[in-house]
């Protein structure tokens, strides 16, 4: 109850909105998003080394994307992959 109470008095309302409070809010989704904006520029750096290093960047990025899926994933679209191309003569 002390922890609403001491909320309430740190946020002075204007037009019923809790300004500190959304003052807050936003401010801390600009510092993530400025964040994010850094981090971008450090994987694009990180993509330019591998390129002029001789690897395919996009074989790069799909290795990227297999590993956040789960193995049965994997296995399951490979298996259709193969399928689809033995259908297909390749």
């Amino acid at each position: 109850m002390l922890h609403d109470d001491q909320d309430a008095r740190e946020d002075h309302a204007v037009g019923g909105i809790a300004a500190d409070r959304l003052r807050s809010i936003i401010e801390r989704v600009e510092r993530l998003e400025e964040e994010r904006k850094a981090l971008s520029g450090d994987i694009k750096d990180i993509f330019s080394e591998a390129k002029s290093t001789g690897f395919d960047v996009k074989v790069i990025r799909q290795i990227i994307r297999i590993r956040k899926q789960e193995p049965a994933e994997v296995e399951e679209l490979e298996t259709l992959l193969q399928i689809y191309k033995r259908a297909l003569g390749m």
